[in-house]
């Protein structure tokens, strides 16, 4: 079904809001981006590499993950002069690695994407992922035109870094002052979302950690669906 197909949305249609990665994209889209960035340079590998026993634990705690991950993107992209610099090397990752990111597109969750589309809602992507990636990815399967909200980057001390993290609390924030505050359904994967789940009406789990499922069960409302749309490491209800 190409993009001009799908009806036009009125301003009083549900909001359906998708996060991206491991919802419509098996992974972190970005972090593919930035481990393809370190490993181009090996001066930069190698700095990664000595700042990983400070920079790996952060990433894996949720209260300093931002910071972690800010690190890695600074080692990443250090000389880069701007903001077209960073989108162009994002096209040129798109462009060479156009059939991993097909196989990591879900078809399930496609569908259902498709589906809410179908049926006249106000869709939204929202990722904690710079937008123009997410927007690149979708070109592959004609979501190209599905509003995207995500992690405004910038030049920072000599490098790229996040100017604003469409993250947790902030990514519901980011939504509301685009116009999306009232959340009919939310789909995501990660207990970074759990504001936006619970400011849905219908907050849909999918492709949780398993560890998390149970801490899912007791914060949302029961009844919640768990599923899993394809993520063969992930848990969750398989959907056919």
């Amino acid at each position: 079904m190409s993009p001009q197909a799908y009806p036009v949305p009125r301003d009083d249609a549900p909001v359906v809001v998708f996060d991206f990665d491991h919802t419509l994209y098996d992974g972190d889209s970005f972090g593919h981006v930035l481990g393809w960035m370190l490993k181009r340079n090996p001066l930069r590998a190698l700095v990664a590499l000595a700042a990983t026993p400070v920079l790996g634990p952060m990433v894996a705690l949720l209260p300093t993950r931002r910071r972690g991950i800010t690190g890695y993107v600074w080692i990443g992209t250090f000389g880069l002069h701007g903001r077209r610099s960073f989108d162009a090397l994002l096209d040129l990752y798109v462009a060479t690695h156009q059939d991993q990111i097909r196989q990591r597109l879900l078809p399930i969750a496609l569908e259902v994407l498709r589906g809410h589309r179908a049926s006249g809602d106000r869709v939204v992507i929202a990722t904690g992922a710079p937008p123009e990636l997410a927007r690149a990815i979708l070109a592959f399967v004609t979501h190209q035109d599905v509003p995207v909200i995500g992690t405004a980057v910038g030049p920072r001390f000599g490098a790229m870094g996040a100017r604003r993290h469409c993250h947790n609390e902030e990514k519901v924030r980011m939504l509301e002052e685009r116009g999306y505050g009232e959340i009919a359904v939310a789909y995501s994967d990660s207990s970074a979302d759990l504001p936006l789940l619970h400011a849905a009406h219908a907050p849909v789990v999918v492709n949780p950690k398993a560890k998390r499922v149970e801490m899912f069960r007791k914060v949302l409302p029961a009844g919640t669906p768990i599923l899993n749309w394809g993520c063969k490491d992930r848990a969750g209800q398989a959907v056919a």
